[in-house]
């Protein structure tokens, strides 16, 4: 089973440290949801996993190799991030950049019918199948950030690193790419996501960690990680778990002090 590895992480942007010493590990086959307050340091931590932004220090390793030493092709193969920000600069159709997505897989070689029947499952698993002959930039927010997904899904990668990925959706579709990814943690995939909302946190992670000011806080089950305690230290609030419908619930009953 592929395992990721982050050991003493730190990165600093200008005097402001954003990591500071982190050490955590993931394993393939579950969720893991990354919360934490605005400048925790989640969005950094998941540009060091996918390697795309070198730590000052510590290192990130994937299966035992230094992603970073890693030839980039070979690095795309194994890890999927789909952008924060879905801004696309040029207008091509949505088949088509979902089809981009293969290209740590075929190189400069075009698309085979295996390639297109691959394409075409990432469309219906993100449903964007109806608009896939649509010039992306006609798409809104929500709509981009979906195939953004479906480009990422399309390289069949072994790690999906998603930051805020339920950003700008309607609550079914946050439903629905939910499930996406609990159906890629049964094939194998590990898959991380950086989330605001901890009601979602709650609903579609195996695992939690919460970070502050560039440390690990609490890391566990989500009911555990999310406590009272941990959500107190924080985010400054105070807040309280009880059973719904669809599982435990979080209601935020005010600020501290």
């Amino acid at each position: 089973m592929s395992q990721l590895i982050a050991t003493h992480l730190g990165v600093s942007f200008g005097e402001k440290t954003v990591l500071d010493g982190l050490s955590v590990s993931f394993d393939a086959a579950q969720v893991t949801a990354v919360v934490g307050p605005n400048g925790a340091g989640k969005s950094t931590l998941l540009m060091a996993l996918a390697g795309l932004r070198a730590p000052d220090r510590g290192h990130v390793s994937v299966d035992g190799a230094d992603i970073y030493s890693l030839p980039a092709r070979d690095r795309a193969q194994r890890m999927g991030f789909p952008a924060q920000t879905p801004e696309i600069a040029w207008g091509v159709d949505v088949r088509t950049l979902v089809g981009l997505g293969r290209t740590p897989r075929i190189g400069s070689r075009g698309l085979t019918a295996a390639d297109d029947e691959i394409v075409t499952q990432a469309l219906a698993a993100t449903d964007v199948t109806a608009f896939a002959d649509r010039n992306v930039l006609t798409l809104s927010g929500g709509e981009r950030g979906r195939a953004l997904i479906a480009r990422a899904l399309a390289g069949e990668p072994k790690w999906l690193l998603a930051d805020e990925p339920l950003t700008g959706l309607d609550p079914g579709f946050q439903l629905d790419i939910a499930s996406l990814f609990r159906g890629m943690t049964a094939r194998g995939c590990g898959v991380i996501v950086t989330l605001h909302d901890l009601h979602m946190a709650l609903r579609m992670a195996d695992r939690v960690l919460v970070l502050g000011e560039g440390r690990v806080l609490a890391d566990g089950a989500p009911q555990e990680a999310l406590s009272p305690e941990t959500l107190m230290r924080a985010y400054g609030v105070e807040a309280r778990t009880w059973p719904g419908a669809a599982g435990p619930v979080i209601e935020i009953v005010g600020r501290r002090g």
